[in-house]
């Protein structure tokens, strides 16, 4: 019989390993969704567009994901988990929508929302597609 202690040594390594990898993946996540703010919202017309931006990526990323990837555990805990939770927020974007809306540019607001949802959804499957043919290249090559 295992020694239980031997065990619970074990589950909290286990645990240790994949708390260093979401945050891994968290840091770079949180740092590049403030700098695309700093940086690239003057450019696109706002905070609100920048984390469009940011968004639309950790959608495309969480599509690619969700493909048939190897390694897909450590993948997921660090890319998925950390840098896309990280870098994509919907309390953000929710309050950049009730921010237009109280500076009046609910239309803006409007546009944004949409846009969100549906280039999102774009995004996310073509990630997902993009993820099957590549693994279905690779199965080819190995062949």
């Amino acid at each position: 019989m295992p020694d239980p202690g031997d065990l619970q040594a074990r589950r909290l390594r286990f645990e240790l390993v994949e708390l260093l990898l979401v945050a891994a993946g968290a840091v770079p996540g949180a740092l590049l969704r403030w700098q695309a703010e700093v940086h690239l919202g003057p450019v696109l017309g706002g905070v609100p567009w920048a984390q469009l931006l940011v968004n639309l990526t950790g959608c495309l990323v969480l599509g690619l994901l969700a493909g048939p990837i190897p390694w897909r555990t450590p993948l997921v805990l660090c890319l998925g988990i950390g840098f896309c939770g990280a870098l994509t927020t919907f309390s953000s974007w929710m309050l950049s929508l009730v921010r237009l809306a109280e500076l009046d540019r609910a239309g803006e607001g409007l546009w944004l929302l949409l846009a969100s949802l549906v280039l999102g959804l774009l995004a996310a499957a073509a990630g997902a597609a993009a993820s099957h043919r590549l693994m279905a290249a690779l199965r080819r090559r190995r062949r």
